[in-house]
């Protein structure tokens, strides 16, 4: 792209601007979110319309590697697919949580998995678009299975170890497909780029 013209878009394009919310109201209630119905207006040229946003506690997203740096992988039926999907340990983020202690949870819940050093890597927001919460990705080390599995009412989890390298060749050849699976192992790549 010829750079003058670039300059030229960047001006000509100010920045979007903020809507401003005129009402809110929940139209559905779900047992993990709520769906809102938002009036908005637009600053500049006064235009109105209804957006839809569904709003969830956030999420946490459990990296656990093993002494042997494999990665603690599940995989569970998924509705929305209608498929099953290879991920990571994960969850909603119960009141009075912190993300580092529901990925720890969730973890153990899940898995049976504990481990060390736990600490948090980052965060995302799953959808901006229509998604009000975030998903923070939880990282362990030295996990190992203490615990038995403590599923929810309808999980059905099988767990599996497998080598750092081999998860992201499932990432690669689109094996992997939960998008924050997917981000998780980018935030691992980025803090630890050794990994």
């Amino acid at each position: 792209m010829d750079s003058k013209f670039a300059e030229s878009q960047k001006l000509s394009h100010p920045s979007p601007s903020h809507w401003e919310v005129l009402e809110e109201e929940s139209v559905a209630e779900c047992r993990v979110f709520e769906v809102y119905r938002e009036h908005c207006r637009h600053p500049v040229d006064g235009r109105e319309s209804d957006f839809y946003t569904i709003g969830s506690r956030d999420w946490v997203n459990t990296l656990a590697l093993t002494p042997k740096r494999e990665l603690v992988m599940v995989q569970q039926y998924r509705f929305g697919t209608k498929e099953l999907s290879w991920e990571i340990p994960g969850g909603i983020i119960d009141p009075g949580e912190s993300p580092l202690e529901a990925g720890i949870r969730e973890l153990r819940e899940e898995t049976g998995y504990e481990g060390e050093n736990a600490r948090i890597l980052g965060h995302c927001s799953p959808n901006p678009a229509i998604l009000r919460n975030r998903c923070h990705f939880a990282f362990i080390e030295n996990a190992q299975i203490i615990h038995e599995q403590e599923w929810d009412e309808n999980e059905e989890i099988s767990v599996k170890t497998l080598p750092l390298d081999d998860v992201f060749e499932m990432a690669r050849t689109m094996q992997l497909s939960h998008t924050l699976t997917m981000n998780a192992l980018l935030y691992l790549k980025l803090v630890f780029p050794d990994y």
